[in-house]
């Protein structure tokens, strides 16, 4: 009965709670800033050598498709608040497809013709619910707990590596930039929850307002660079499919991207558990097999705008926890966000010229919220000899496949590079074979049986 009474006091408002549109549209621009939605598509244009013109138009494509795709899942399908955006791992792949169909200049389309056919394959799993019946099968409490655990630990390194160890500049200064985000970012947090009342406002709005006096503090250090949203257009038309690009299917390609996508759903299901634990929302059958539908959808908008598959960003669910703010109308807002981003040159470049320190700052904290909303639910189970493996072998899994050099991992066959290209992937399905192969302990048994005799 206690716990029941504390936990809505966890959220400052809840997935159904109505807010102002004017609400919305603040909180939601937050959610939107926190995610590197260009980094994507820029290190793909990078790889298979786009032009400047290209290069645009793929960014721009991808934060309407996000946009679009947050929308559908948030709102529509899933009906909890998911923000989407294009995954990381189907660049090894995109590349590989790109590459061996270039010489027929049917590169580019052979990639959007492949990712079609698996967002067609993901929303029949979706239709059918068949990836929910083999979630119940598989994914208990232990097992949901430590994949939202090693979503967390996973991109710790990519918060602090790409974000801040390895950017350019002064490595001083990006720790300082880093610092001063991440201070900035707890104070009003622990701001709004000391002050329930008018302070309220400092929680919820704490990741803005940490990534704006990051800025500001970038810009006293002369490294904050908006010079080239001057040269941006205001507004800029989208690629048209059938017009801009072409679809070609080959089917060797198809079966590479199917491979792909049951990867990213092994990743996403990482984001819906850590969503559901933030919200204090059970994930039931319908939303598993709603979000599946809406994943599918999303990616198939990003084919049809020609770009690359979306996912859940399992970094909102940090957002949520530290903001407090759960409102499905937010994550509308966010979409519409993007959205709008993806129209204006000058906004999409306005965000990319947040330094990226100052994003790592903010994001590094969100990681380790993230971590600790899995070490809650890991909490309500009893950790015996075999949940300890379970846990621990995932969390090995994913600081190894963090550590290991890349050319390693280039050497093995294509299977494996495209499973380990993901390592939350990877570690969650090491803590589902772990959890059904390994044998439960009978200590519970002896101990009953033993109590029984001296009862005797």
């Amino acid at each position: 009965m206690g716990e029941t009474k504390t936990k809505p006091s966890k959220l400052t408002v809840g997935p159904n709670d109505d807010l102002s549109i004017g609400q919305s549209v603040l909180l939601g621009i937050q959610h939107v800033l926190a995610m590197d939605v260009y980094v994507v598509p820029f290190i793909i244009a990078s790889i298979i050598g786009l032009t400047t013109k290209e290069s645009s138009a793929l960014i721009q494509s991808t934060f309407i498709a996000a946009g679009l795709a947050t929308i559908i899942q948030s709102y529509f399908c899933m009906k909890l608040p998911v923000a989407q955006g294009p995954s990381f791992i189907p660049i090894g792949a995109v590349a590989g497809i790109y590459f061996a169909n270039s010489q027929n200049g049917n590169g580019w389309g052979t990639v959007l013709g492949a990712s079609l056919i698996g967002a067609i394959l993901v929303i029949i799993l979706g239709v059918t619910g068949i990836f929910n019946r083999l979630i119940k099968a598989f994914v208990p409490p232990i097992v949901g707990g430590t994949i939202i655990f090693i979503v967390g630990l996973s991109l710790m390194p990519v918060a602090l590596n790409d974000n801040v160890f390895n950017a350019s500049g002064d490595l001083g200064q990006n720790i300082l930039l880093a610092i001063i985000a991440a201070v900035s970012l707890i104070f009003f947090a622990m701001i709004g929850s000391r002050f329930t009342g008018k302070g309220r406002i400092f929680r919820i709005s704490s990741v803005i307002l940490a990534l704006i006096i990051g800025s500001f503090a970038a810009q006293f250090m002369g490294i904050l660079d908006v010079s080239q949203v001057g040269n941006a257009p205001l507004i800029s038309v989208p690629q048209l499919p059938f017009v801009d690009f072409h679809f070609s299917f080959d089917v060797s390609s198809i079966l590479t991207m199917a491979i792909i996508y049951i990867v990213l759903m092994a990743e996403t299901t990482g984001t819906w558990f850590a969503v559901s634990n933030v919200c204090e929302e059970p994930l039931t059958d319908e939303n598993i097999n709603r979000g599946v539908v809406g994943e599918g959808l999303g990616c198939l908008i990003s084919s049809l705008l020609g770009t690359t598959p979306v996912t859940g960003y399992s970094t909102n669910a940090g957002i949520i926890s530290i903001t407090g703010v759960a409102s499905k109308k937010v994550f509308v807002a966010a979409g519409a966000w993007f959205v709008v981003f993806g129209l204006s040159g000058k906004l999409s470049t306005l965000i990319s010229s947040i330094p990226a320190p100052v994003i790592g700052g903010v994001f590094v904290i969100v990681c380790g919220i993230i971590s600790i909303s899995g070490l809650k639910v890991m909490k309500e189970v009893d950790i015996n000899e075999k949940q300890m493996y379970v846990i621990a072998i995932p969390m090995i899994l994913i600081l190894a496949l963090t550590l290991i050099p890349k050319e390693f991992i280039q050497s093995l066959p294509q299977f494996l590079q495209y499973l380990f290209s993901s390592s939350v992937a990877t570690a969650s399905i090491a803590a589902i074979l772990l959890n059904c192969l390994l044998p439960n302990e009978k200590i519970e048994e002896s101990i009953t049986e033993h109590e029984g005799e001296k009862a005797i």
